[in-house]
């Protein structure tokens, strides 16, 4: 009943403009794409564009998330604990592993290692919401567990960082921690208070959410490769491979727990993208500002977010479909 509510601000808006923004919504991995191969064809614009813009951007995409919570959706996390740590435990055991067991397999230098494993560390991104929703999948279940990931990331990004990363590089843990809390905890909680304090003015603003989130996340992901366009060139094929596998494997396993576990197929499409999808701007955030002793380890942050809402957006086709065929049965 919660999504239903939150579809329904869609009322709001003009047809035109739900239209463009439904198409905005719809073609965000095709959006990214473009954006990034924009950047690496002409960098300089974008280059051009301050490092220090992307911690407010993703503040404002947090702040989003936030204007769509309300308190029916952490009762989720109380209502239904068992899919919601399900699906976090999976997200902060299976993405650090792997990030970790990539990076050996193929023998990533620290900088590009620590780059995947800051992804994988991350909580879940919230381009995973719109993907659940466009996969037909549970809705409810996406927003619950990118919240309850959320608040467990001060604590556990920089400890399972720590834990993976802190034999070659030096991981400041309480950075980290301070830096998530004011770019991902404070915008949500602002969000949740406006949504609280102001529901007329937020039913409004809801409705042109997605769109506004896919136009930061392409916009976020041209502004890090047009500053990285010539490390991202050299840095060789081989971690464009190992992101994809990283990203492909944890939407893999996620839906295989749910197999497991005999979830519904709505519930295993949600929990497979909330754990294949990483925050990863916030990734690529926490490389340039902690480690700017390893300057690639903003690499595969950017891959990640170029690649997660591709893949995304195919596997949503899929999930959907085969929804459509479970219900004519």
């Amino acid at each position: 009943m919660e999504c239903k509510g939150n579809h329904s601000f869609l009322v709001f808006l003009h047809p035109d403009m739900k239209k463009i923004c439904d198409f905005i919504s719809r073609w965000m991995g095709a959006l990214v794409l473009l954006m990034a191969l924009l950047a690496l064809w002409q960098p300089a614009p974008f280059a051009a564009v301050g490092t220090w813009v992307i911690n407010p951007m993703l503040g404002l995409i947090m702040f989003g998330m936030g204007l769509t919570l309300n308190p029916n959706d952490f009762r989720i996390v109380f209502s239904r604990p068992k899919d919601v740590l399900t699906g976090c435990l999976a997200q902060f055991t299976i993405m650090p592993l792997l990030a970790w067991i990539l990076s050996k397999i193929f023998s990533l230098p620290p900088d590009l290692a620590l780059g995947v494993i800051l992804v994988g560390c991350c909580p879940g991104g919230t381009a995973s919401n719109v993907i659940t929703y466009l996969a037909k999948g549970d809705l409810a279940l996406s927003v619950g567990m990118t919240a309850t990931s959320t608040v467990l990331a001060p604590l556990l990004t920089p400890l399972l960082t720590w834990m993976m990363a802190g034999t070659f590089v030096d991981v400041d843990a309480v950075g980290m921690l301070m830096s998530i809390f004011y770019v991902v905890i404070a915008p949500i909680l602002a969000g949740f208070l406006i949504q609280h304090y102001m529901p007329e003015f937020t039913r409004r603003m809801v409705a042109y959410l997605p769109a506004f989130s896919s136009v930061m996340i392409a916009t976020l992901v041209a502004i890090i490769i047009g500053h990285n366009a010539s490390k991202l060139l050299t840095g060789g094929l081989i971690v464009v491979v190992v992101v994809m596998l990283h990203n492909l494997c944890g939407l893999a396993l996620g839906y295989w727990i749910g197999l497991l576990l005999r979830l519904t197929h709505p519930k295993r499409s949600a929990i497979s993208i909330e754990v294949g999808m990483q925050n990863s701007g916030l990734a690529s955030s926490l490389a340039n500002i902690h480690f700017a002793a390893f300057p690639m380890a903003t690499i595969p942050g950017a891959i990640f977010s170029v690649w997660h809402n591709i893949s995304g957006a195919l596997v949503a086709k899929v999930y959907s479909m085969k929804e459509k065929s479970d219900e004519s049965v």
